[in-house]
């Protein structure tokens, strides 16, 4: 499987086709209009593709941009729409990808501290969080801060407006996306994860497609040792980024 990072306006409409059937193969209440409208507020895609025959088995759309949060400048990743092809679970390429594109992006485009906002129906992609991060919250084994708090609260209601609960922490959208009847739900085995275990108990009502929304600082004093040691391969084995920096 191989990646590829574009600009949001050089996509196809063939792009954007397989992209939507795609992520109605994988979800449930996937509906055309809903998926142009998240499209269409994104800046860059990563498009994740097979290697010999270019079928499409993955995408993430993403929006880099920067606000300002009690008088200074900040710059958010957000993650709207992704999807892998189950086939495809066992790579690492998106986590690959993602990492060289924000490498990219944030050089371009970030103006103050940088920040991933992400939204997760899901507990493999929460499971990210962990994985690459050693500081994001809400987890499991202590209480947010206050003034980290306030940051997640500032750019909930700023991004989602009304559909936010500052109480629970949980976005809900009227047309929220489902995964699947053979995807949904978390394995009993995997309850063994705290991570987990907690994003279970957090987001009770995932299932139903309601989205914890979490945060975490993009830094390379944040990274695990697993992110500091995909982020040192990218640096040295990127692929795109001179031709996307020209």
């Amino acid at each position: 499987m191989k990646s590829q990072l574009i600009n949001k306006k050089e996509l196809s409409f063939q792009q954007k086709d397989e992209m939507y059937c795609l992520l109605s193969t994988f979800f449930n209440g996937v509906k055309r209009d809903v998926f142009e409208d998240d499209l269409s507020e994104k800046n860059w895609i990563i498009l994740l593709k097979d290697n010999k025959s270019e079928k499409l088995l993955g995408f993430s759309t993403l929006l880099i941009y920067n606000t300002e949060f009690q008088g200074e400048t900040i710059s958010v990743v957000y993650s709207g729409d992704t999807i892998v092809d189950p086939l495809a679970w066992s790579s690492s390429v998106l986590s690959k990808a993602w990492i060289e594109a924000i490498d990219l992006l944030s050089q371009e485009f970030a103006l103050g501290k940088l920040y991933w906002l992400l939204i997760c129906a899901g507990y493999r992609t929460y499971r990210f969080l962990p994985v690459f991060w050693q500081s994001f919250y809400p987890r499991f084994d202590c209480s947010t801060p206050q003034e980290f708090q306030k940051l997640i609260d500032f750019l909930a209601t700023q991004k989602f407006g009304k559909n936010y609960n500052s109480r629970t922490g949980i976005v809900r959208f009227p047309h929220p996306h489902q995964l699947t009847e053979g995807l949904k739900g978390i394995p009993s085995e995997r309850l063994n994860d705290p991570h987990i275990r907690f994003f279970g108990s957090k987001n009770s009502g995932y299932i139903n497609g309601d989205e914890l929304v979490c945060l975490t600082e993009i830094s390379p004093e944040n990274l695990t040792k697993a992110g500091k040691r995909m982020w040192k391969f990218q640096s040295k084995n990127s692929n795109f980024l001179s031709s996307l920096s020209r």
